[in-house]
C-alpha cells in the first residue's frame, strides 16, 4: 500500500487556477495566501496523473465514446461507499453540477417559477435561478448549537403557499459541512413529495465523510425520495480534479429521467470528453479509494489542527467541525467586527483569501468559510497570520 504525501506544497501559481491566479482579480491582492476556491492544494492523485498521460500518448484527440467501463466505474463506487444500486439506464453524463442545475431549471421551470434554497448555502444555488429568471423561495436553517437543523414548518408553509417547482438541496452542506441525517433527507422527501416539488440534490462534497459521519444519497432514504429527485454526483471534490469536468446525474423515477435525459440528448449536453471518462475510471477504483481514506484522515488531523488552534489562541473565532469535505466555516462574531471590516481583516490585516460568508446568503453574516484541504504548513502559515493581524488590530486581545 502506498503512503500518500499531503504535506508537499505544489507551486500552483501561473497554471491559470483561480484559487491562485485569480485573487488579483477577486481580492486586488496577489500577496494572499488563498483559502477559497472549494478545490485542494493537494497533488491529484498520480494514478489518475498516468491514466491521463498514458491516454494523451495517442496522437489523435478526436471524437470519443464513453466506454461501458466508464458506467460501471460509477455504478461500482456507488455501491461500495454508499451501498446506493444504480441502474445503467438511470445514469447520465453531465458536464459540471452547477451546469446541471441550471439545465433542471430550463427543462423543469419557468420564468417566474419558484426554487427552493435553504441558506446559509452554496452561492450558486441562488445565483443560477436568479439569472434565469426564476424566483429564488428562502427556507434559511436555524443555528443548532454549533451546527444548523432544517426548518421543517418553514419548508411546508413555502411548499403549501408559494407552489414551488424544485428544491436544491446541499447534501452534505455547504458551507456548514453537514451530513444530513437519514430522517432529515427522509422528512425533506415527505414535504416535498407531497407538493409536487422536484428535489435536485448536489452531492458533490458525498464521499468525503469526516469523524465516523455518514452520508446518506437523497435518493436512498426512501422511495418518495428516490422517485422524485435527481441526484447529482462527481469524483472532483474528492480526486481534486475540478478542471476536468466530470460530473454525472442519477435520475430513479421514469417519467422524470426520460424528460431530463430527452432534454439533454437534444442539446448534446450527456456527451463526455475522454478526459472525464479516463480520469473517472482511475478514480473510481479500489486505488482511489485508498487514496481517499488517506486524503480524509489528513483533513481531519487539518481540522483538528485549526480547532486547537484557535481555542487556544483566538478564542474570538469558533470552527464548526465539519462533518464532510474539507471546507470549515468560521464563526467570527466574537471578534464583533461587521462584515465589511471583517473581509478587511483577513484580506488586508491577515493577508488570507476567504470566502466571505455573506455570499452564502442569510446567516452567513460574521462567517467566513475556510478550505483545510492543503499541506499543514499553509494552515499553520495561515492561522498564524490571522492571530498577528488579530493583536495588531485589537492591541488588549491576547493571541499567542
Amino acid at each position: 500500500m502506498e503512503n500518500y504525501d499531503f504535506d508537499r506544497i505544489v507551486e500552483r501559481r501561473g497554471t491559470d487556477c483561480v484559487k491562485w491566479d485569480g485573487m488579483e482579480r477577486d481580492f486586488g491582492r496577489t500577496d494572499l495566501l488563498p483559502f477559497w476556491v472549494a478545490d485542494m492544494d493537494f497533488e491529484t492523485p498520480d494514478f489518475i496523473r498516468k491514466a491521463l498521460a498514458e491516454r494523451l500518448a495517442h496522437p489523435v484527440y478526436a471524437y470519443s465514446l464513453a466506454p461501458e467501463s466508464y458506467w460501471e466505474s460509477i455504478i461500482w463506487w456507488e455501491k461500495r461507499l454508499h451501498g446506493w444500486e444504480i441502474s445503467r439506464d438511470s445514469l447520465t453524463y453531465i458536464p459540471g453540477i452547477v451546469k446541471g442545475i441550471g439545465m433542471v431549471l430550463q427543462c423543469f421551470t419557468q420564468p417566474g417559477d419558484g426554487v427552493v434554497i435553504q441558506p446559509p448555502v452554496y452561492h450558486p444555488f441562488r445565483l443560477v435561478p436568479q439569472g434565469m429568471g426564476r424566483e429564488v423561495l428562502y427556507n434559511p436553517l436555524l443555528p443548532d448549537g454549533e451546527s444548523y437543523r432544517m426548518d421543517f414548518a418553514g419548508l411546508e408553509e413555502i411548499c403549501a403557499g408559494r407552489k414551488p417547482k424544485v428544491l436544491i438541496l446541499s447534501n452534505p452542506h455547504n458551507p456548514g459541512g453537514i451530513a444530513w441525517s437519514k430522517g432529515t433527507l427522509a422528512k425533506v422527501a415527505d414535504i416535498c413529495n407531497e407538493y409536487g416539488v422536484l428535489v435536485v440534490s448536489d452531492e458533490i462534497h458525498a464521499d468525503m465523510p469526516l469523524f465516523g459521519h455518514e452520508i446518506h444519497s437523497f435518493a436512498t432514504v426512501s422511495e418518495a425520495a428516490a422517485m422524485n429527485s435527481i441526484c447529482f454526483g462527481a469524483p472532483t471534490k474528492t480526486f481534486n480534479i475540478a478542471g476536468l469536468v466530470s460530473s454525472f446525474a442519477v435520475v430513479a423515477d421514469p417519467e422524470i429521467r426520460n424528460k431530463f435525459f430527452s432534454f439533454l440528448r437534444a442539446g448534446e449536453l450527456n456527451d463526455p470528453t475522454f478526459i472525464a471518462t479516463t480520469a473517472t475510471r482511475a478514480a473510481f477504483s479500489v486505488e482511489g479509494d485508498e487514496w481517499r481514506r488517506q486524503m480524509l484522515h489528513y483533513v481531519e488531523g487539518n481540522i483538528d489542527y485549526m480547532d486547537s488552534y484557535l481555542k487556544k489562541n483566538i478564542p474570538s473565532i469558533k470552527a464548526l467541525r465539519p462533518e464532510a469535505s474539507f471546507l470549515v466555516w468560521l464563526d467570527c462574531r466574537g471578534i464583533g467586527l461587521d462584515q465589511k471590516a471583517l473581509a478587511d481583516l483577513f484580506i488586508n490585516g491577515a493577508h488570507l483569501a476567504l470566502n466571505d460568508g455573506t455570499m452564502f446568503g442569510q446567516g452567513g453574516e460574521g462567517h467566513m468559510r475556510f478550505n483545510v484541504g492543503c499541506p499543514r504548513a499553509l494552515l499553520r502559515e495561515a492561522l498564524e497570520r490571522l492571530g498577528k493581524a488579530l493583536s495588531a488590530w485589537f492591541p488588549g486581545m491576547v493571541v499567542d
